[in-house]
């Protein structure tokens, strides 16, 4: 268990850092129109966003790790921290200051994920032997979910389309996240297993889908604005498919209050970020040096 909230760590910080270089790189591409092979090649020039590229395959090949090592409901939350790396490495990259509104959130979602998991103590499940009509209810709301949020923030702008398409993000994750956990469950009992599994092919379809989902969010505003909803909504997704899909089982009886402090604890400190200055008007746009409005950095 030890080796596995060690390999979810490692992996946040690996995605952490994927989302920063990203970020870096798509600042010099046009944060409008739809996300084309035009654009990736304008991106793939960029050193930075291809070190963010390289993040990504880090971090995935941790989650993995992780994910044959441990159950989903214990390795998906604990990738919540991925947004305290994410603020500390992107006040480093872009020259921005956090403040106190933002270490009190992050701190405070570190406290309520931890709160969560200790309540919840994960165990049992698994994602081989789930049901086709689980896997099938929860990829239908998946898709349905995610197709919403994506709507939402292509009509909204800055800040707003930003949250919306981190929020969608972090969705499909977490179902990819299901998608690598099926598939390292069959890989237990074999290659030939793994092979075999449909899971394993449909990560070919899903992965490159979030690639570019997350290019759309990451193009769409501050990280500051898209990272704590992508980050948070990821564990979300991920609980509803251990419990409903694999069959995994948390503690009940008092600790049901100790869970839903934690998660209380979580929105709480969400809602707390997404009031922050640094998230309104249309200073969302950029992270330049010096574009925080003056309401912003006397905060």
């Amino acid at each position: 268990m030890a080796l596995s909230v060690l390999l979810a760590v490692l992996a946040a910080a690996a995605n952490a850092t994927a989302s920063v270089l990203q970020r870096k790189g798509a600042r010099e591409a046009p944060s409008e129109g739809a996300f084309s092979f035009g654009l990736l090649w304008t991106l793939a020039k960029q050193p930075a966003w291809i070190g963010g590229i390289t993040a990504i395959a880090v971090g995935f090949g941790l989650q993995a790790a992780a994910l044959a090592t441990g159950p989903i409901l214990l390795i998906q939350p604990i990738l919540v921290v991925e947004l305290g790396f994410t603020l500390v490495l992107s006040s480093v990259v872009f020259h921005s200051r956090l403040h106190a509104r933002e270490w009190s959130a992050v701190l405070g979602m570190s406290a309520g994920v931890a709160l969560l998991l200790v309540a919840f103590s994960p165990s049992g499940g698994d994602p081989h032997g789930a049901g086709a009509l689980a896997w099938a209810v929860g990829c239908a709301a998946t898709v349905a979910v995610t197709g919403t949020l994506v709507v939402l923030g292509r009509r909204s702008h800055h800040a707003r389309r930003a949250a919306f398409l981190g929020v969608a993000t972090g969705v499909w994750f977490g179902f990819t996240a299901a998608l690598v956990a099926g598939m390292t469950s069959a890989a237990n009992a074999g290659v030939a297993e793994a092979l075999g599994a449909w899971q394993t092919y449909s990560l070919l379809v899903a992965g490159p889908l979030g690639f570019l989902l997350l290019q759309e969010a990451l193009r769409a505003g501050r990280l500051v604005a898209s990272q704590p909803g992508l980050t948070l909504s990821n564990p979300l997704a991920s609980v509803g498919w251990g419990v409903g899909v694999f069959g995994e089982t948390v503690r009940s009886g008092p600790w049901i209050v100790a869970e839903i402090a934690g998660a209380a604890l979580i929105a709480a400190c969400t809602v707390l970020l997404a009031r922050s200055p640094l998230l309104q008007g249309a200073q969302g746009e950029s992270e330049q040096p010096g574009a925080e409005p003056e309401c912003v950095r006397d905060v």
